[in-house]
């Protein structure tokens, strides 16, 4: 089969688990519904690269907010741009091939968990919250404990889990490397 098409399918067949996951662990928790989210994008980007990745790491808010389980709009952009940096540090930190597999691994996990959790704070409650929008101090608290040490543990978590499935994974896609 073309590798083109194929990796345009398991992007869509990404793309269609995360909405589905997502909407399904949402009632669970933000802890639970953020790791399966990060496991996804962590899984996207390592089994089929990194424009897979980056397609489902932008698309997912959007797709969250279009089905009613997604953020404020004005955070959509900020939501994106954690998650294009999560997937970013996993292809070019987690990917190489060498004979430290699972240093590599563990190395992506801790910078993309801290990468995005700063990525989240800074955009999020430092920008956009004082800029776009003036909400009461209460609903402000609890966006940003949204967008605080939760993130760090949800993506930890999602690359905990990622790290388990990926061999498997990998394998049963047909690949030989890593």
């Amino acid at each position: 089969m073309n590798t083109k098409i194929l990796r345009i399918t398991r992007t869509a067949i990404f793309m269609a688990l995360l909405l589905v996951l997502h909407a399904a662990a949402a009632p669970l928790g933000n802890i639970i519904a953020g790791s399966i989210v990060n496991l996804i994008l962590i899984v996207s980007v390592m089994t089929c690269g990194l424009a897979s990745g980056l397609s489902v790491a932008v698309i997912s808010p959007v797709m969250a907010k279009f089905f009613g389980i997604g953020p404020l709009f004005f955070l959509m952009l900020f939501i994106a741009g954690g998650n294009i940096v999560l997937v970013l540090l996993w292809h070019f930190i987690g990917s190489r091939h060498t004979t430290r597999k699972y240093t590599a691994y563990f190395t992506a996990m801790v910078s993309s968990a801290t990468a995005k959790l700063l990525a989240l704070y800074i955009g999020n409650i430092k920008i956009a919250l004082p800029l776009f929008w003036r909400l009461p101090e209460q609903q402000t608290s609890v966006i940003s404990d949204m967008f605080s040490i939760s993130q760090f543990v949800t993506a930890l978590t999602g690359g905990i889990l990622s790290i388990i499935l990926l061999s498997t994974l990998k394998k049963a896609m047909g690949e030989r490397r890593g």
